[in-house]
C-alpha cells in the first residue's frame, strides 16, 4: 500500500527537517508518495536560504494518509496562523499517521492535536515550544515520541531516527536498516534517549 505524505513547508522551515525524512521515505517509493504543501503554492524560502516549491495548497482540501510538519524559525510565526491551524486538526482527523520534526511539535501542540499525549521537541528551544502545548506529556529526554498515530522528534536530524522508526514499524527493521544504509546514516536506535538532550541542557538551564 502506497500511503500519501503531505510535508506541510512555510517561511522560515528547517532544511534538514524536511529533506532528511524525504531521503529516507523516497528510499520506497511504492510506499510513499510525497508531495510539498503550503499556504499557497509556488517557493517557499527555507531558513536556510534556499527554497522549495510547494505542489499544493492547504486551501486544496486534499487528504493526506501522513502528514509530516518541520521546524525551523518559521514556527514562531506558524503558530499564530489560523489557516494552518486548521488544515493540521482537519489533517489529524483522517491521517494514518501525525508526524512532527523539530519545533513542528509546537504547531501540533497549539492546534491541540497533543493534548493529553507524550511528545518531544528540539531541545535548545524546548521550552518555547512547550509553552504552546500546556497539557501536553512533554518528554525532554526522547529522542522521538510515538504515541498512538502521533510521532513528534527532537531537532533536526532526530527527524531521520524517528523516520527509520516509522518505517521499522511499517516494513520491518531490514528496510529501514536499508535505508540507512543507502543515505549512509548512522540510525540511533533509542527513542528514548537523546544524546543531545544534556548539551542543550547545560547551555540552556532551566
Amino acid at each position: 500500500m502506497t500511503l500519501s505524505v503531505g510535508i506541510l513547508i512555510f517561511q522560515g522551515f528547517e532544511v534538514l527537517d524536511v529533506f532528511g525524512p524525504v531521503e529516507l521515505l523516497a528510499t520506497y517509493p511504492e510506499h510513499f508518495e510525497i508531495t510539498m504543501v503550503a499556504e499557497q503554492r509556488g517557493a517557499i524560502r527555507s531558513a536556510q536560504g534556499p527554497s522549495c516549491i510547494a505542489e499544493e495548497a492547504i486551501g486544496d482540501g486534499r487528504p493526506y494518509d501522513m502528514i509530516l510538519v518541520p521546524g525551523g524559525q518559521g514556527t514562531r510565526t506558524q503558530v499564530g496562523n489560523p489557516a494552518v491551524m486548521r488544515w493540521l486538526q482537519t489533517q489529524a482527523v483522517q491521517a494514518q499517521w501525525v508526524t512532527s520534526v523539530c519545533t513542528g511539535s509546537a504547531l501540533l501542540a497549539k492546534a491541540g492535536l497533543l493534548d493529553g499525549r507524550k511528545a518531544t521537541s528540539n531541545k535548545m528551544s524546548f521550552k518555547w515550544v512547550a509553552s504552546q502545548g500546556p497539557e501536553v506529556n512533554w518528554d525532554y529526554g526522547a529522542r522521538w515520541v510515538e504515541d498512538g498515530n502521533i510521532l513528534t522528534s527532537s531537532g533536526v536530524s532526530a527527524g531521520m531516527d524517528m523516520t527509520l522508526g516509522l518505517i521499522a514499524n511499517l516494513h520491518g527493521e531490514k528496510a529501514a536498516e536499508d535505508a540507512a544504509l543507502w543515505a549512509e546514516y548512522s540510525w540511533h536506535r533509542d527513542a528514548a534517549t537523546d544524546p543531545f538532550a544534556g548539551a542543550w541542557e547545560n547551555l540552556h538551564p532551566a
